[in-house]
């Protein structure tokens, strides 16, 4: 069974992928318009690959760094915490891309490696995946995976495979 997951950087990819790739063969997309500078998206994009190179059955496809199109999106809401529209809107449109990339592979579901992060809506995401299932006909595979510790279990494989952890989302509107 094929699982397009969008991922955002390897350290929440370290878990999802250890509890995922056991049951299915990922198809990771990496879209993530809303990193900046380009000197940190390029960063997390060869950590990624490089925790990919441990996997014999995923793959990853780049999708176009675009943070023109994030800034569009998101404009007037520079001042909304994290977690508030900005967010909603970066995430919903980094999902609509994540599955439409699904139906272009033909892949059997899709989902994200957004939910491990404690910072993030499970409950949002999961509701976006399901209205996308409605538009695109692929199924969405809802997750909570910071569930049964994998946020710990995230970190505990960072320092594993030795993965660099940024210290904040990519937006640099919350960049600490």
């Amino acid at each position: 069974m094929i699982l397009a997951l969008h991922s955002c950087c390897a350290p929440c990819s370290t878990y999802s992928l250890e509890y995922l790739s056991p049951d299915y063969d990922i198809s990771i997309f990496f879209y993530n318009p809303n990193i900046l500078p380009e000197a940190e998206y390029q960063k997390r994009l060869s950590e990624l690959k490089r925790l990919v190179g441990y996997y014999d059955n995923i793959s990853l496809t780049v999708g176009e760094y675009d943070p023109e199109r994030f800034l569009a999106l998101t404009a007037g809401l520079r001042d909304e915490p994290e977690g508030g529209r900005r967010c909603e809107i970066c995430i919903k449109h980094r999902l609509e891309m994540t599955a439409r990339f699904a139906k272009s592979v033909d892949a059997d579901c899709f989902s994200t490696t957004l939910t491990i992060s404690p910072h993030k809506n499970a409950e949002f995401i999961n509701a976006c995946q399901a209205e996308l299932e409605g538009v695109y006909g692929v199924r969405s595979l809802p997750l909570n995976l910071k569930k049964k510790n994998g946020y710990l279990r995230s970190i505990e494989l960072s320092k594993k495979y030795n993965i660099y952890r940024q210290n904040y989302c990519g937006c640099n509107f919350n960049e600490k």
